[in-house]
């Protein structure tokens, strides 16, 4: 019998054997001063486009005094206890009453994490007998509430509505052996590539089949339809999303999240999602913070104006100058390279270091083997100068990358370590 521990020394996983070259730097990076277009990285001062704070609420000045004269009269500590318990309070009701009726929802449950909060929903809502039908590009917290499901799955291929109608056939099969039902899972927003799931097309399939839809909107919530409803609405579709999901640790810079649906399905997930019923209570600064969050998103059209204002210059910019962005269709922006991860490392660390721009770096195996995405996030906070400087900085390292550059750098890299 093998040491349980014998397999984690040898066998690191994809990303964590590059952890002694990578941590600190390219992952668990330190960014320190307040959340804004510009902070401060290894010293550095760089343009900042790796922070979800889309409507620039985070230092909102606004938000900051809300924010601490909660801290001030609450603590962090209050309420204490699980909701069910002793952790219940009248703020708690009025911010899921306001999200539900900003959703078009009859009501609305809040939850801690939005990652917790996701498994934990997709493992209430279905039993062995029923099937899960997801998109394979899923979010990691929907494959993870997936893996807990005791019954039968299917992908169906990103975004290809032909690929859902076929394993929504299969489901039905198998449903109807089992005497189960089924739930389609996709993305109001795709957070990876920025594409919005076809929200409008697989509602459509509901006069053909008999199924329920979830979509997690973590990145359309605040940024697309009125007054940043979500892609329910920027679609037209919203009446047929059965249970909507949202976070707070985007658009709204805070934490934790809700689920907003019929009354019924709501009250049947705050009796039996088990990381709710056994967790404590949503602390009352950010309910109340998150109220005024709210408000704004309501009150202040401005900051989604300004928002799209600097992802249309952004996104125009870098198409302008031949650069493959995807098919995006909202604020995130990925930038699309070929290299391998050594290659991706060097670039990384000549677009920090010398030209002061501090963005996300996606690779294998979160992607295929090849690929590179540099991932923007435009918030309100940018502006036109921020966007000039960028994109004039992508121009350089394209060029080097694909003059070998970077594969030397690395290459050399790796020699002097392993003479080391």
């Amino acid at each position: 019998m093998k040491d349980l521990f014998e397999r984690i020394v040898n066998d690191k996983g994809p990303l964590g054997k590059w952890a002694e070259q990578a941590e600190g730097y390219y992952v668990f990076p330190k960014l320190e001063g307040n959340i804004s277009n510009r902070m401060t990285f290894n010293g550095k001062n760089v343009i900042t486009w790796s922070i979800n704070d889309y409507l620039g609420l985070a230092n909102h000045p606004e938000v900051r005094k809300v924010d601490a004269e909660a801290g001030v009269q609450y603590g962090l500590a209050y309420p204490m206890g699980a909701r069910m318990m002793s952790g219940h309070t009248k703020y708690h009701e009025q911010l899921e009453k306001e999200l539900a009726e900003f959703e078009n929802k009859e009501a609305a449950y809040l939850v801690n994490f939005g990652y917790q909060g996701m498994v934990s929903a997709i493992d209430a809502l279905v039993t062995k007998n029923d099937v899960i039908v997801y998109d394979m590009d899923a979010h990691a917290c929907i494959i993870d509430g997936v893996r807990l499901h005791p019954g039968k799955r299917f992908t169906f291929q990103h975004n290809n509505i032909e690929s859902l109608e076929k394993n929504i056939q299969r489901a039905t099969k198998v449903a109807e052996e089992t005497n189960g039902g089924i739930l389609v899972i996709s993305e109001g927003v795709f957070g990876m590539r920025g594409d919005q799931g076809k929200l409008k097309e697989i509602v459509a399939l509901k006069e053909k089949y008999n199924f329920r839809l979830l979509v997690d909107d973590a990145h359309g919530f605040g940024t697309l339809g009125e007054d940043g409803k979500g892609t329910g609405f920027e679609q037209g579709v919203q009446d047929g999303i059965d249970v909507y999901f949202a976070t707070f640790a985007k658009s709204m810079a805070g934490f934790g999240a809700f689920f907003a649906a019929d009354k019924e399905i709501v009250q049947y997930l705050k009796y039996n999602m088990r990381s709710q019923m056994f967790a404590k209570s949503l602390p009352m600064p950010m309910v109340i913070g998150a109220l005024k969050r709210l408000d704004m998103l309501r009150t202040m059209p401005e900051l989604k104006e300004k928002l799209w204002e600097n992802v249309h210059a952004l996104q125009n910019g870098l198409k302008d100058q031949g650069f493959n962005i995807g098919k995006t269709n909202t604020c995130v922006t990925p930038v699309f390279l070929e290299g391998d991860i050594p290659e991706a490392m060097a670039m990384v660390n000549d677009l920090r270091e010398n030209y002061g721009i501090f963005c996300s770096i996606v690779v294998y195996p979160v992607i295929p083997k090849g690929l590179i995405i540099l991932r923007l996030i435009p918030t309100a906070t940018h502006n036109l100068e921020d966007v000039k400087v960028t994109i004039e900085a992508f121009s350089a390292i394209r060029s080097k990358l694909e003059a070998g550059i970077y594969k030397r750098i690395a290459a050399s890299m790796m020699e002097q370590k392993t003479k080391v």
